[in-house]
């Protein structure tokens, strides 16, 4: 994980950004901080300089052997690569270290032979699109004067752009000022090039202040979704189901990337939880920490990141109940913290009780709101408010002396795992329910076929901003790509249990389990988590109570104030 900040000047060197931007992006990388600046002159008039850049970068440090500072600078090229993410694959083949000087190497490769413009730039955004994983980069080829820049096609990691002035533009992982509007997200889809002495061959482009941006489509990972409809295939699920042992293997294989060789930072000791989970108690996390149970070692403890707030609209005051233990997300993250307990006997599961009182909340508003930006809705800050203090991982968690969960404690753990794509992948959602009662299977594909179309379009970019500032970097294990293709290319009924008997006889107690996610639940209860097999399906906001805690008649799609 790291921070990133690119400024492009015509004219001048860029000023500096402001203290409170530069600690903010050291928040999301606390190990290395560097800069590098670049003055780039024309090629045929090397007395005329047609840009100044300026390349800062922070760095959190989770692979290879040693801290490696970036931006990483190629003394022989002086090409430079600003990178926030994990390279996983490349390719099929993976990697193993430092990931940042592996993408670095893969890009020099391409740019160092000759090519046309046009080839030249499809080249390396091929080799880009080899990558598996989640990831954000600028590479900025200097034998050629080219600058690069994009996420993965799912859009993991944050990269907004601003256009300050006419000769400025400025990528960053963050914005410097929420007030200034000219800041967006860049679209997952494409890698932007910038020619930074005009290649006509380039074609046509966009104008983008004193330059012109030209976009390439990426070529994704993974295929379409199956939309197949053939009633006479249509089995009903079992936990025996192909498909059921096809998920294990895949979030299996998903998992082993995330949560092994993680690099330990120097206050942290071997036997502290390396992997939190952000734990609402639901299908999709729970499932993600039973299997990293098996994959770590067991004298490791796992955090389970479980957050409840205060909500002055729902929660009255002197009333007797704790506010915090009647949240829906409380109530099922201690019995599936339970369930997990009498699974998994010899391993320490830390359930973290993060308690926020609504005082809090709003001392913490516009830093969320800032963070977030440029979302802008009462929705986006509702989801904000809960990633953003269940990732902090402050709060209570039980005394094994005492028994009390009284014991203020911290998460050391600096990867966090997200269930977030089960919905999307599996037919999780209401709505998913609701096209099937009203449309059948083709209804259900469709509304699938628009959730999978717009993963690439969420707001992932958002939550890396939210999250990544207490230094910490969240994984997806079901959007692995992998899991993913295998995912969109089986037929709906391997996935979900619509249009066949709720129960299935002589299933091993399958009686009764929903079809939304029926292959996760299978999974669920073929691991020995009967309870956590048929737990409904809860949006963040409203299991930790976050949705309308300012009272009034507001839409989850009104603008903030």
């Amino acid at each position: 994980m790291c921070g990133i900040l690119c400024t492009i000047s015509r004219d001048d060197i860029p000023e500096a950004r402001p203290d409170e931007y530069t600690k903010r992006l050291k928040c999301r990388g606390p190990d290395a901080f560097r800069e590098h600046t670049v003055t780039v002159r024309s090629p045929s008039e090397p007395h005329v300089v047609v840009a100044h850049i300026i390349f800062q970068s922070t760095v959190l440090s989770l692979r290879g052997g040693t801290v490696v500072s970036q931006p990483l600078i190629d003394t022989q090229t002086g090409s430079v690569l600003c990178w926030n993410g994990e390279a996983w694959k490349i390719g099929n083949a993976p990697v193993e270290g430092n990931d940042s000087e592996v993408v670095l190497q893969l890009l020099l490769e391409v740019v160092k032979k000759e090519r046309g413009a046009a080839e030249h730039s499809e080249c390396v955004v091929s080799a880009i699109s080899r990558v598996r994983g989640p990831y954000a980069f600028v590479f900025y080829d200097a034998l050629h004067c080219r600058l690069y820049y994009g996420r993965d096609c799912l859009g993991r990691r944050s990269l907004l752009e601003s256009l300050d002035e006419v000769s400025t533009y400025t990528l960053s992982s963050i914005c410097d000022n929420a007030g200034v509007s000219s800041w967006c997200e860049l679209e997952a889809n494409h890698i932007y090039v910038i020619d930074l002495v005009t290649a006509p061959s380039l074609g046509a482009g966009t104008p983008l202040g004193s330059w012109t941006r030209h976009s390439v489509t990426k070529p994704v990972p993974y295929g379409n979704l199956d939309k197949t409809i053939s009633q006479s295939l249509l089995l009903p699920l079992t936990s025996g189901s192909p498909s059921v042992g096809q998920l294990n293997v895949l979030l299996r294989a998903s998992l082993a990337l995330r949560v092994k060789n993680i690099r330990l930072s120097s206050d942290t000791a071997s036997n502290d939880a390396q992997v939190a989970v952000l734990f609402s108690g639901g299908l999709d996390c729970t499932v993600l920490a039973r299997l990293a149970h098996e994959l770590l070692p067991i004298d490791m403890p796992i955090d389970l990141l479980n957050v409840a707030f205060e909500n002055p609209r729902i929660h009255k005051p002197g009333a007797a109940t704790s506010p915090y233990e009647l949240c829906p997300d409380r109530i099922t993250g201690r019995a599936s913290h339970a369930e997990l307990q009498q699974t998994c006997l010899n391993r320490s599961w830390n359930l973290v009780c993060i308690n926020i009182p609504y005082t809090e909340t709003m001392a913490h508003r516009q830093t969320v709101m800032d963070l977030m930006h440029p979302h802008n809705t009462e929705m986006d800050l509702s989801i904000a408010y809960a990633l953003y203090f269940a990732s902090r991982g402050s709060g209570l968690t039980k005394d094994t002396t005492t028994g009390a969960w009284m014991l203020p404690y911290t998460t050391p753990a600096r990867v966090l795992l997200s269930g977030l794509g089960a919905d999307e992948l599996f037919a999780g959602y209401t709505r998913h329910a609701t096209a099937f009662n009203r449309h059948g299977f083709a209804g259900l594909l469709d509304e699938l076929e628009l959730d999978i179309s717009r993963l690439g379009q969420r707001n992932l970019g958002r939550d890396d901003r939210v999250i990544s500032h207490w230094s910490k970097e969240v994984r997806f294990p079901y959007l692995d790509e992998n899991l993913l293709a295998w995912a969109l290319g089986a037929p709906v009924w391997e996935k979900c249990g619509f249009g066949t008997d709720a129960s299935v006889s002589g299933d091993g107690g399958a009686e009764g389990i929903e079809p939304g996610k029926k292959v996760l639940r299978l999974l669920a209860l073929k691991l020995g988590m009967p309870a956590v097999a048929r737990e409904k399906k809860r949006a963040i906001q409203f299991g930790a109570r976050t949705a309308k805690m300012e009272g009034g008649k507001t839409k989850g799609t009104d603008a903030l104030s």
